[in-house]
């Protein structure tokens, strides 16, 4: 035998000795059943209210998709001048309303005035819903309409600018003041923002993934070691689109839920999919069309 191959060896059994080691004094712990989740069918929301028959983020379209019967929402949230917690997606546009630039730029009574009914297109044709009175929502208005749902929000502001430095605290005394903790998750692109969440919420608010969450996870699945995985959060939203996560999909699904962690998927669009996601363990689904997928997921229980 050369020298190599007894190095090779030697370094081997090393890795195997420290992975059985591993397995000895390691032992998963599970997240905490958070209430928000606890849902005994597969559950649909509507991503920012429901955008293909009526305009993302309006009355109008949290209403209309709370009456295909969707369990709630996933929405995304920003700060304003004054610091007012908004429900928007992106930063402002003339297409979406009268202003352009950043949310941050502008103060709650500016952004009231805007007409939130933009035009947009369905399979159908286009439409406007300008001078229908559609507003920019607060969050805490948005809450107090539809007690009864499921939010998931997602902070957008990053941490690194003045505005996301405030996101978490204020979020945080939103939810303290209308007793909502039960029925949100709070998650963010950033993981700094769910955790600096987390320090005022200390584990009362259940809490999605972030980036960096999601991948440290799916290294330790695909490596030897996903025993030594501890997870910090409660949800993970994935996508349904080729790239990492499309890899061993089932697997992952079922090393998710060996940890109590809930999976919701966004992007979904065909029963058959919905249906294998659903076999393998999904908990729910995130839309631009609840109807469409209310009726998919029905199907596919039957």
């Amino acid at each position: 035998m050369g020298k190599k191959t007894t190095i090779a060896l030697t370094v081997g059994a090393a890795g195997v000795a420290a992975w059985a080691a591993s397995k000895v004094v390691s032992k998963q712990v599970p997240r905490e059943p958070k209430t928000a989740l606890d849902f005994n069918e597969t559950i649909v929301l509507a991503a920012h209210g429901g955008t293909v028959e009526t305009p993302e983020n309006t009355m109008a379209a949290f209403t209309k998709s709370a009456e295909t019967g969707v369990h709630g929402f996933a929405v995304d949230i920003r700060l304003t001048k004054d610091e007012e917690i908004i429900v928007f997606q992106d930063e402002m546009t003339d297409r979406t309303t009268d202003f352009s630039g950043k949310v941050a730029d502008y103060t709650w009574n500016e952004l009231n005035r805007a007409d939130a009914g933009y035009m947009f297109q369905d399979g159908n044709g286009t439409y406007s819903y300008r001078g229908k009175g559609e507003k920019i929502l607060r969050l805490q208005e948005l809450l107090e309409a539809f007690p009864h749902l499921l939010f998931v929000i997602t902070i957008k502001d990053s941490p690194d600018t003045y505005e996301g430095s405030l996101m978490p605290s204020k979020l945080w005394r939103l939810l303290e003041t209308t007793g909502d903790q039960d029925r949100i998750v709070v998650t963010s692109p950033f993981d700094e923002q769910t955790d600096r969440f987390n320090l005022y919420a200390q584990n009362k608010v259940a809490i999605g993934a972030g980036n960096e969450e999601q991948m440290k996870a799916y290294t330790s699945f695909t490596s030897q070691f996903g025993h030594l995985y501890r997870p910090n959060a409660d949800l993970f939203t994935l996508t349904d689109k080729k790239g990492v996560f499309s890899i061993r999909t089932d697997a992952f699904i079922h090393f998710l839920k060996g940890l109590n962690i809930k999976v919701y998927y966004k992007g979904v669009s065909d029963l058959e999919r919905v249906t294998k996601l659903m076999t393998a363990g999904a908990s729910g689904f995130i839309t631009d069309n609840p109807s469409a997928m209310m009726k998919q997921v029905q199907s596919a229980e039957l």
